[in-house]
């Protein structure tokens, strides 16, 4: 016999209004929703503080405070007001902190003001987290009609909630981000909260509470379109601008995470970063001119080096690793870039350089990011081993490397490098060899001995005031840095990025 109370017998709990698939239904909708936010919020935040180690476990640690909270907040809320009148509050407001997302990132972002984008950031995370797993304690209270059903119904809907969780991570990552711009996404995931609040609301009589969140998702859609910080394209991997250089009208600027990637000009020859210049310096000291040569890059940007290959060394094969496709259609499609003899491969850089034959070519091209990250498999000793083996035996490795403040990373880079070839230099700035300044760096490494002096000479024709350090002066500069291995790699730890805007 159950004990009365002044809500009726302990046992029992008030079930109208919300049936078995409804109640399946909100519970696997909004534990859904909570990962699309997580996943989506990624991407929202990669042009202003990079897609490191760093930026996914902010996120992550958001998602997952605002889950706790929310279950224990609503568990506590559902004992003391009927979960009825809270569903659909919860399901409006979440759906328009949500579609309002997109405007709040990018201006704040826009401002380039780090101190208020994380609280804007950690805000739009945070409040639709916590209220959409509100849903399943309030869900759950209404579900139990009897404490002998207590194991079965909680462990039913708890096993939809992570179902739901599943379904929304999987369709996110391999489907939505895609095909659908992140905006859009956010957007439409607003306007589907606030459809189910209103469902709910209609069910239980409670729908008026829903106009002003409506109101607001409809805002959030009109405003976006002038938002600042949009992208022209949103590729798998990036927010990606074409724009005209500032610099030079002649050329056209890939941004990719509002990091300036590439500079296109008709003629493949008119390099007009400074770090370019550098590597093509190496490919114009290396091997008599005008031979052609068997080349690999890892990371295609917009092809600058397999073009400028293509132009000055008639007969070069190229092959390109790039695992964005969106960076490869816009290198086809926007800016019409197919020069002879370049295949670009849509594959990981690691996974394609494990495919490429040994002893093979005479030059490997190391220029992969992601936006102000870099790539932690491709900086190992591991990665460069291989490297190594694809390479001919006189052939050489060039890359891209850019740090700023201690230069920790590229001190890394470069000893890693040491470990494995037996030939290193640097060439960059005469302060960022000073350890006063960062930038782009570029490390060339190769078993065979490396013309120095050559490298140096083409360097100073082209007039990059940089400077080339080999031997004990590189040790020195080196120091006592991390060596990097698939089993160590601290790459976002020791990177200091660079300013994106």
């Amino acid at each position: 016999m159950s004990t009365p109370t002044a809500d009726g017998p302990a046992d029992t709990a008030p079930t109208a209004g919300l049936g078995e698939w409804s109640a399946a239904g909100l519970v696997f909708g909004s534990s859904a929703a909570v990962l699309v936010v997580e996943l989506v919020a990624l991407r929202l935040l990669a042009p202003y503080l990079g897609l490191t180690l760093e930026t996914n476990t902010i996120v992550i640690g958001i998602a997952l405070t605002a889950i706790a909270a929310g279950s224990w907040a609503g568990g506590r809320a559902a004992d003391t007001v009927d979960p009825r009148r809270a569903l659909a509050p919860l399901l409006a407001i979440s759906g328009a902190v949500v579609a309002l997302t997109p405007v709040a990132v990018r201006a704040t972002g826009a401002t380039g003001d780090g101190a208020l984008l994380l609280p804007a950031a950690a805000a739009t995370i945070f409040v639709p987290g916590a209220l959409l797993s509100a849903v399943t304690p309030m869900v759950t209270k209404l579900r139990l009609s009897s404490l002998a059903e207590t194991g079965t119904v909680v462990g039913r809907l708890s096993g939809i909630g992570t179902a739901g969780a599943i379904v929304g991570t999987v369709v996110t990552g391999f489907v939505l981000v895609s095909t659908v711009p992140v905006s859009s996404i956010l957007v439409g995931l607003g306007v589907l909260l606030v459809l189910a609040a209103l469902g709910v609301g209609w069910r239980t009589h409670r729908a008026r509470g829903v106009v002003v969140p409506a109101l607001v998702v409809v805002a959030g859609g009109l405003v976006l379109p002038v938002a600042p910080g949009g992208c022209d394209v949103e590729t798998t991997y990036h927010c990606a601008v074409l724009q005209t250089d500032p610099e030079n009208p002649d050329a056209t600027l890939l941004v990719l995470d509002g990091v300036r990637n590439s500079s296109v000009e008709e003629d493949p020859e008119a390099l007009d970063f400074t770090y370019v210049q550098a590597i093509a310096s190496v490919l114009d000291s290396f091997r008599p001119a005008g031979e052609p040569l068997s080349a690999y890059h890892l990371g295609a940007g917009a092809l600058s080096v397999p073009r400028y290959l293509a132009a000055t060394r008639p007969g070069t094969t190229s092959t390109v690793s790039e695992v964005d496709p969106g960076v490869v259609r816009i290198d086809a499609e926007q800016l019409g870039l197919d020069p002879e003899g370049v295949e670009v491969r849509v594959e990981d850089g690691r996974l394609g350089l494990r495919e490429q034959p040994t002893d093979a070519h005479d030059v490997v091209v190391g220029d992969a990011f992601g936006g102000v990250s870099v790539p932690w498999h491709l900086t190992t000793r591991e990665a460069m081993s291989d490297v190594r083996r694809t390479l001919a035996d006189d052939g050489v490795y060039v890359a891209n490397l850019i740090d700023h403040g201690s230069l920790d990373f590229a001190r890394a880079e470069v000893r890693t490098l040491g470990t494995v070839f037996d030939e290193v230099a640097l060439a960059a700035t005469p302060a960022a060899l000073a350890g006063e300044e960062g930038g782009n760096l570029v490390a060339l490494a190769s078993d065979a001995p490396l013309d120095v002096d050559a490298w140096s000479e083409s360097l100073a024709e082209r007039d990059t005031g940089w400077e080339v350090a080999t031997g004990d002066e590189l040790d020195r500069w080196t120091g006592d840095a991390v060596l990097l291995t698939d089993e160590f790699a601290p790459t976002d730890q020791l990177l200091t990025p660079y300013p994106t805007r």
